[in-house]
């Protein structure tokens, strides 16, 4: 029996800025007078490292680049468009999805496909509405979650884009927000099933939460057993790798695993159509870095020495799916 292979993806891009400033966002660092010394050359540069690193995710299994890739950290059209047309990813006819969102860094999530081989049908930000705790009149702007529903070969898919709040102000501080986001994960999910009990679900990106934090086991209830996986289930493949010290970013000197792709129960068993084959950390050793107080850790674009010319702080990751002939 013949089958063809198909990757997911997503991959925190590490603050993919043009060069211009944007007086509506704080991305005055990413100018070339900020304070990142952001030029022409080095956005240039950036845009060449990225689209290496999507034209080789699982190429390996597939000889061609994701199906599917969702990204986050990316600040407009603009760099996205570059990005797909560079001749890295030229050959791919990379096509995009992408709105703009309320967060005060100017950072969104997107979703990039190869028109060859998904078509979409529908797309749309859901709003994560959160108030701060010591101000319940003051709105904390984050990113958008971006549900993008089409056909993956003929097969329809959904796909969630995610970038949850950061951990940045300290993890119990912040739980609520990242508690919030599982939320409406839940209802785009629920009402995605609503339309079809036997919906096919993917809900990727950087969480900033592990696979074991209460919104993925209480919220979310993920799975990472498939033999005992309920209807209507997310299953997680990434909690056993966490559970074996992998990692997609270092956050404090620790390995998390914060970028991970959840798939609902219907990817799962034996089910017709597009099925679950396996999860992977895209971490080829030039992604990681050799030197310095990140060594042994993703090769990031920027430390605190400046500029060093390398690719992102998180890896990605991405799932492959098997269809049958």
């Amino acid at each position: 029996m013949s089958y063809n292979l198909y990757n997911i993806a997503f991959y925190n891009v590490e603050n993919l800025f043009d060069t211009i400033n944007d007086p509506h966002t704080w991305d005055d660092d990413r100018t070339p007078e900020g304070k990142d010394l952001w030029t022409m050359e080095k956005y240039e540069d950036k845009i060449k490292n990225i689209s290496r690193v999507i034209s080789e995710i699982g190429h390996d299994s597939t000889k061609t680049a994701p199906a599917v890739i969702g990204l986050c950290e990316i600040e407009n059209l603009t760099v996205l468009e570059d990005l797909v047309n560079h001749p890295n990813l030229a050959p791919f006819n990379y096509k995009i999805v992408h709105y703009d969102s309320p967060d005060k860094r100017g950072i969104d999530v997107a979703l990039l496909y190869q028109a060859s081989l998904f078509t979409v049908h529908h797309s749309e930000p859901k709003p994560l509405m959160i108030n701060y705790l010591d101000d319940e009149n003051r709105r904390f702007y984050t990113r958008d979650q971006l549900l993008v529903s089409g056909s993956l070969k003929g097969e329809n898919v959904n796909l969630i884009i995610n970038h949850w709040p950061s951990r940045g102000e300290g993890i119990e501080e912040t739980n609520y927000r990242r508690e919030k986001a599982a939320m409406l994960n839940k209802e785009i999910i629920e009402e995605l099933y609503h339309k079809d009990p036997k919906a096919k679900i993917i809900s990727m990106g950087d969480f900033n939460d592990g696979p074991n934090s209460k919104s993925f086991k209480e919220i979310l209830q993920t799975n990472s057993n498939i033999a005992l996986i309920d209807e209507q289930q997310l299953h997680n493949p990434m909690e056993i790798m966490s559970q074996k010290g992998k990692g997609s970013v270092a956050h404090r000197d620790e390995w998390h695993l914060f970028d991970q792709i959840l798939i609902s129960d219907s990817f799962v068993g034996n089910v017709e159509g597009l099925q679950f084959y396996d999860a992977k950390i895209f971490s080829m050793p030039y992604l990681i870095s050799l030197s310095g107080q990140y060594q042994g850790f993703p090769f990031r674009s920027y430390d605190f020495d400046g500029y060093t010319g390398g690719f992102s702080d998180h890896f990605p990751v991405y799932i492959s799916l098997i269809k049958h002939d």
